[in-house]
């Protein structure tokens, strides 16, 4: 279960949360949300804070603060890879797009949801005592030193200072973690242990090696109790313990409500694309697409650790897979454009200007032609308009909240469905619009001397 920050210094603006709502409708099999932020913009990366409450989120939502490596010129896919080169007629003849009605599921915050994040915190806020008079133990957290060795000869990889490891976890090869049950703190001892044959790292896999190892500090871990003094300490504006879980309360709900909208744009496009006749997008398009998505993928490889191909079968994904979400996605923006031009929804070169100047600064840039070199700006463009689009189609569909049988609200809430217009829409989404949205900075990887010596994953 993934939990919002509570890191205030973290937060983002919703509208720029929303650049990335709409092409995660696509429905894209290979990636999460973290690698489709950026296909419109062809901006790799975003900002990212440091959270208050470590591990609060899945590090497969990281998003670098830096560029991505994978280049800011953009690329010529042809005459044909931007709207503004495509006569929509040819690929879209609209259906139905006014009125449209749907039904979703009503954002609710349940009590066992609250219970699941309250406990989440508390494990991320564990108080670790440090212990001294007996020896290392199964469960225990021991920063050590160690140095391996391949007949007698230390390796790249397998060296590292302070390394806290938690004995039992399974994070280092077999008979690591065992071999360090019963020293004591300051002992130095020396564990032999055989590198698996399948081993991630070829260059030591199936050889035995000797890690001398030393135990600076033994120390234990215990769940923290929640108390009005420990939610003091979380510095969220909560004094007390009733009024932290009304807060936990409120970020749970606005997390929820977040979904329940971006569930009402989703049904909303794919009802309007259900009842238009559609073509497959030009080549050009799809290309370009194509293009961003692999970019993207094979960068969030890399800082993971993966090639392409082991990142998209890690996904269950293959790079087929990846082209026909490409295809989709330029059916969608293909409609969205048709919409557009039937109800003269035009982002203006003054809208542009203004939308990226006020973006710059709070997407990491120093100003706003930092900003714009590093843009797809007819990409962002196209992102405008369909935010213009998607927010004319809520304005005027028909939204049915359901409400769920077998759950209990955290909160009265009504149960009897509700049927929403454009106003209630707006009148929903008019506070949300200028609350900040939570972005995290993944966990940071423990460096290259753990990684040559933990358990491989896959």
């Amino acid at each position: 279960m993934v939990f919002p920050s509570e890191n205030k210094a973290a937060f983002r603006r919703r509208k720029e949360e929303k650049m990335k709502k709409w092409i995660r409708m696509a429905a894209l099999p290979a990636a999460g949300a973290a690698l489709l932020g950026m296909l419109l913009t062809g901006c790799s990366g975003t900002d990212a804070g440091a959270e208050q409450e470590s591990a609060l989120q899945n590090s497969t939502e990281t998003e670098s603060t830096a560029e991505s490596g994978t280049g800011t010129e953009t690329e010529d896919f042809g005459p044909q890879a931007y709207l503004n080169g495509i006569n929509v007629a040819d690929y879209v003849t609209l259906g139905n797009y006014k009125g449209v009605e749907v039904s979703v599921d009503a954002a609710v915050v349940t009590d066992e949801y609250m219970d699941s994040y309250i406990d989440y915190v508390l494990q991320s806020n564990m108080i670790k005592t440090e212990i001294t008079d007996r020896p290392v133990q199964e469960g225990d957290i021991v920063n050590i030193d160690y140095e391996g060795k391949i007949d007698g000869v230390a390796f790249d990889g397998g060296t590292a200072q302070g390394y806290d490891l938690t004995i039992g976890s399974g994070s280092f090869i077999d008979g690591f973690e065992d071999g360090l049950i019963g020293a004591e703190k300051g002992e130095t001892r020396d564990i032999q242990v055989t590198f698996p044959e399948d081993y991630h790292g070829t260059e030591v896999a199936g050889k035995d090696a000797v890690f001398t190892v030393t135990v600076n500090s033994i120390s234990v871990e215990t769940l923290p109790e929640l108390t009005d003094e420990f939610v003091q300490g979380l510095d969220v504006g909560a004094s007390t313990v009733e009024e932290y879980r009304q807060y936990v309360y409120d970020l749970l709900m606005e997390q929820e409500q977040e979904n329940r909208d971006a569930n009402a744009e989703v049904a909303v496009l794919e009802a309007v694309m259900a009842d238009s006749t559609l073509q497959d997008p030009p080549e050009d398009m799809t290309d370009r697409y194509y293009s961003r998505l692999i970019d993207n993928m094979t960068y969030y490889a890399s800082m993971y650790g993966y090639d392409l191909e082991t990142f998209l079968t890690l996904q269950g994904s293959s790079e087929d897979a990846v082209r026909e979400s490409a295809v989709e996605a330029g059916k969608e923006i293909l409609t969205m454009q048709a919409i557009a031009e039937a109800e003269g929804l035009e982002v203006t070169d003054e809208e542009l200007d203004a939308e990226i100047e006020e973006n710059a600064q709070s997407m990491g840039y120093d100003d706003a032609e930092e900003y714009r070199a590093a843009l797809d700006v007819e990409g962002y463009r196209e992102y405008m308009m369909s935010e213009k689009v998607l927010d004319f189609l809520m304005e005027n569909a028909v939204v049915t909240e359901v409400q769920p049988e077998s759950e209990q609200s955290a909160e009265p809430a009504e149960t009897a469905q509700t049927e929403e217009t454009a106003q209630t829409e707006e009148t929903q989404t008019a506070e949300a619009e200028e609350t900040q949205t939570a972005e995290t900075q993944g966990a940071e990887t423990e460096g290259t001397q753990a990684a040559e010596i933990e358990s491989a994953q896959d």
